[in-house]
């Protein structure tokens, strides 16, 4: 049971209320949530999946997730901060998932050789003439591979702060790490991205 210190600390959270209605069965407060978060949550596995019916298949598994569990809902964080702490769980069990399908891909011969090559030739094209001037789409690719250069939990925490404005403390509880953890994490990220970005400088 979760003191009343800590269920007071949250209460002002508007969305906070609104679960709390839903936890009381009403399924109205439960829609306004839905309509309040789908967009982003699909953007924020689609930062990771770069597939548009997978990231909303999981932000569908997330909701469903959360009413299955309405009746047990306790305040004990900002509702974007449980929200995406569900979310990023989802997140690395289906990461986990498609490793495992992908090391079974391999070991069959089934092609994936040729994935990886198509996915990562953008970069090494335009790393043949790094001086020249990238349009605004190819920046976005440029971009977009090197972020996917970084580990998992370097990449979440990227995308939790550049796209959902989070705060460390918010990273740290979504991600399960301490603020310390989260600095790093953010820190070589930065570093690494700046290194991949000068290429096209």
């Amino acid at each position: 049971m979760v003191s009343q210190s800590i269920r007071n600390q949250y209460l002002a959270d508007p969305d906070v209320q609104l679960m709390l209605k839903v936890s009381e069965g009403d399924n109205a407060a439960f829609e306004d949530l839905v309509l309040r978060y789908q967009d982003r949550l699909v953007g924020f596995f689609f930062h990771i999946l770069h597939d548009r019916p997978a990231s909303e298949d999981l932000a569908q598994e997330v909701f469903l997730r959360i009413f299955r569990s309405r009746e047990r809902y306790e305040p004990t964080a900002r509702f974007s901060t449980w929200l995406f702490r569900i979310a990023h769980n989802v997140a690395s069990n289906h990461r986990r998932g498609n490793l495992k399908r992908r090391e079974f891909s391999l070991a069959a011969g089934s092609g994936s050789h040729e994935q990886l090559t198509a996915d990562t030739s953008l970069a090494e094209k335009s790393a043949l003439m790094p001086s020249r001037q990238l349009d605004s789409l190819e920046m976005r690719e440029v971009v977009r591979s090197a972020i996917d250069e970084l580990s998992d939990r370097q990449k979440t925490a990227v995308i939790l702060h550049k796209f959902e404005d989070m705060s460390y403390e918010e990273i740290g509880e979504i991600m399960g790490l301490g603020t310390v953890a989260v600095k790093s994490l953010l820190s070589r990220a930065r570093i690494r991205l700046k290194e991949a970005l000068e290429k096209f400088a």
